[in-house]
């Protein structure tokens, strides 16, 4: 719902549990329709159960977010309207975990390819799936396409944003794709929401989203009032030009802040083993909170947050019920540079060179920590790595920033070759709905850890385990989460903050803010438009503000 707590009916009419929460049923709505007209029934869950899910090519390792205890559901039909997910072992916050951005939550409209999300469209896919169609037939398609393999085929055409024909459950359904200059979208003429007065949702017969060349061209546009509607990448550091030409771009500007703890994280990669020098440092939990006592958070909050973010660790904001307390947003996050250097001489860093610089334990120069920072993203990431560089040149710790593309960098770090990775940590204020941005647990971004997180999913047989007794403690935390009602659950998320915190496992700097995702720039022609939205990723902000229902007035 809008305000980003409770869960409402969707292409769900309703849910249950039963068999004392080992069986999640929902109701589907009878006559409910894809996007090209077919029906949208339990079958398309079980054909993504079985012929997805369940199909070693497609989805090589079962998802963590579809077990209790290491032990997988299944999905059974019980009749056209109904589904049943059953577990051997209760699983109250599977409820969560399907409202959340997880593999079993993201949707057909989110999952890009991922083949996540507990549903799809059989009718459709089965002509790119080998138990249905010739596997000769589909290699021409493939190669008539130019992709390498049916596998490569089979997620592509099951992208939405790529493929105009796969049909869609949401209110709008690609006509031009999204990797073209314009992003075309119109309305799903079988879409299933009606207003009060009986009219068929969405309002707006399309959009389009326009493909801007930086970041700056995209600003420009937004101060310019070239948009109608524009929340992702606007800059916080333009808020000042974007008030001062409201009245001449006829637009309006809203702030929604993030309930998360750091638009700026710097991210540990406790797997890395590159250089073994200084994966032993960053597994040492007192260099990890010298490194955070290090930074002056209230520096980097005026100068990239214009003063209206909150310096702090990486715990979420005090008032979101899994916080482990206000107290937490300080701890080991406050500039103390005597005290972060008396811990880093504590643990046997006390050589330097001649200009202060720490010493290699093992004696081959400079200790030196890398990061990187992805240029062009929602904060300037590089700039406050910078600033912060040359904070920790007070500790006596050189770090060089790397500038990186962002698919480059998320490769790179997908194949555990960073030291540090600069990143928000949107998400983690609703740790089960998306805890990658907490905890190395999701190999599709697992920041603090890819061979961790292999680790974690595959129940020990691949990656490597965390070295830290008080990751593994929090991972055991997480896990016994699954069979709790919320009130435990939310308990059990305090437990882990606290734990998270007080081990540094990542190091926040300033958040709590609409820095990320935060700054709205809406045209006056637009209604139906929230004073304020909840900024959350579980919330797939701006859905929770029901975008089916915007208008343009006066014919926009």
């Amino acid at each position: 719902d809008y305000t980003g707590t409770e869960f409402r009916p969707a292409l769900a009419k309703s849910w249950e549990f039963s068999d004392g929460d080992r069986v999640f049923t929902i109701k589907l709505r009878e006559g409910h329709k894809w996007s090209d007209g077919a029906p949208f029934t339990a079958d398309d869950f079980v054909f993504w159960y079985e012929d997805i899910y369940q199909n070693k090519d497609l989805v090589p390792t079962p998802h963590s977010s579809f077990a209790i205890n290491g032990k997988q559901g299944r999905i059974e039909k019980v009749d056209e309207t109904t589904v049943q997910f059953i577990f051997d072992e209760p699983y109250p916050l599977f409820l969560t975990i399907l409202g959340g951005t997880t593999f079993m939550g993201s949707g057909h409209m989110t999952n890009r390819g991922l083949h996540g999300g507990s549903y799809a469209p059989a009718h459709y896919l089965k002509q790119f799936h080998p138990k249905y169609t010739a596997q000769a037939d589909i290699d021409a398609i493939a190669s008539e396409e130019d992709v390498e393999d049916w596998i490569a085929l089979f997620k592509i055409k099951n992208t939405w944003a790529f493929t105009p024909d796969l049909p869609v459950l949401g209110p709008w359904r690609t006509v031009s794709p999204a990797n073209t200059p314009n992003w075309t979208m119109e309305r799903n003429p079988f879409y299933y929401e009606v207003d009060p007065e009986g009219n068929q949702l969405p309002y707006l017969d399309g959009i389009q989203m326009t493909l801007a060349e930086n970041l700056e061209v995209l600003n420009l546009r937004a101060i310019a009032g070239e948009y109608d509607l524009q929340e992702r990448h606007t800059d916080i550091a333009k808020l000042p030009v974007f008030l001062e030409n409201m009245e001449q771009g006829d637009y309006s500007v809203h702030l929604d802040p993030g309930a998360y703890g750091s638009d700026a994280t710097l991210q540990i990669n406790h797997s890395y083993d590159a250089d073994p020098e200084v994966a032993k440092w960053l597994q040492n939990v007192d260099f990890r909170r010298a490194l955070s006592m290090g930074i002056d958070r209230d520096q980097l909050n005026e100068t990239f947050w214009l003063g209206v973010g909150s310096p702090g660790s990486v715990a979420p904001s005090p008032d979101v019920p899994q916080s482990p307390g206000e107290e937490w947003r300080t701890k080991w996050a406050t500039l103390d540079v005597e005290q972060a250097n008396q811990l880093l001489d504590e643990i046997g860093l006390t050589e330097k060179d001649g200009e202060g610089f720490r010493m290699r334990s093992d004696g081959s120069g400079r200790l030196r920590l890398e990061v990187f920072a992805i240029s062009g993203a929602f904060v300037p990431f590089p700039r406050i790595a910078q600033s912060i560089a040359q904070q920790w040149q007070d500790i006596g710790i050189q770090l060089d920033v790397s500038e990186l593309e962002r698919t480059l960098g998320m490769t790179r770090m997908r194949n555990n070759e960073h030291q540090i990775f600069m990143w928000a940590n949107d998400g983690s204020e609703l740790i089960y709905a998306f805890p990658r941005h907490a905890l190395p647990l999701d190999p599709a971004e697992a920041m603090m850890g890819p061979l961790i997180a292999n680790w974690f999913v595959t129940g020990g047989e691949e990656g490597v385990a965390p070295s830290e007794e008080a990751m593994l403690e929090a991972f055991d935390l997480y896990r016994s989460a699954g069979g709790q009602t919320k009130e435990e659950s939310d308990k059990t998320a305090q437990e882990i903050w606290k734990i998270i915190v007080d081990n540094v496992f990542s190091i926040g700097t300033v958040g709590v803010s609409p820095a990320v995702m935060g700054i709205r720039i809406v045209k006056n022609t637009m209604g139906n438009i929230p004073a304020r939205q909840v900024n959350m990723q579980h919330a797939r902000t701006p859905q929770s503000s029901h975008p089916a229902t915007f208008f343009f007035r006066n014919g926009g």
